[in-house]
């Protein structure tokens, strides 16, 4: 399967897990029930480990976030803005430094305002085109708002 990451197409060398499916080799993204139980020998066991996490969770329900190398965060519905506050939380709050995806309902008028909140990641529905889903993050050329992406203001950067 094909993600973007950090504005490029590449292939998804992390594979989900759903709860009670056998652990793959290789790189697993888990739920974060399956995470929680199991930690310890995960960890010892992935050295790159990524976390599921639902919407309505916070980075503080997450144990041991710096030893993850990815935290994917679902959008149930695009409505759904509860993985924008998440994912800001992570980079300002956790100083998180991995990759934080974006699942689920992700549509490309979303991409750059997920970018601003600390996203690197995306994983579109199966069928969106992902190299028109790439434009959306060259449409905005000045924003005015500061974000994780850049701490300033507007009038702050002139």
């Amino acid at each position: 399967m094909q993600i973007i990451r950090n504005r490029a197409i590449t292939d998804d060398d992390f594979v989900h897990v759903p709860d009670g499916t056998e652990l793959p080799e290789g790189k697993p993204i888990v739920t974060l029930s399956h995470y929680v139980k199991a930690r310890d020998a995960l960890l010892v066991r992935y050295p790159s480990l990524g976390v599921r996490i639902t919407s309505d969770k916070l980075p503080s329900d997450v144990p041991e976030l710096g030893r993850l190398a990815l935290v994917a965060i679902e959008f149930p519905r695009f409505t759904d803005g509860r993985g924008y506050s998440i994912a800001r939380q992570l980079r300002e709050r956790h100083k998180f430094a991995g990759e934080i995806r974006a699942v689920g309902w992700v549509l490309r008028d979303q991409l750059l305002y997920m970018e601003r909140c600390g996203f690197d990641a995306f994983e579109l529905l199966p069928g969106k085109p992902l190299a028109s889903a790439l434009e959306a993050f060259g449409e905005l050329t000045v924003t005015y708002q500061a974000a994780v992406d850049d701490p300033r203001p507007l009038y702050r950067r002139r």
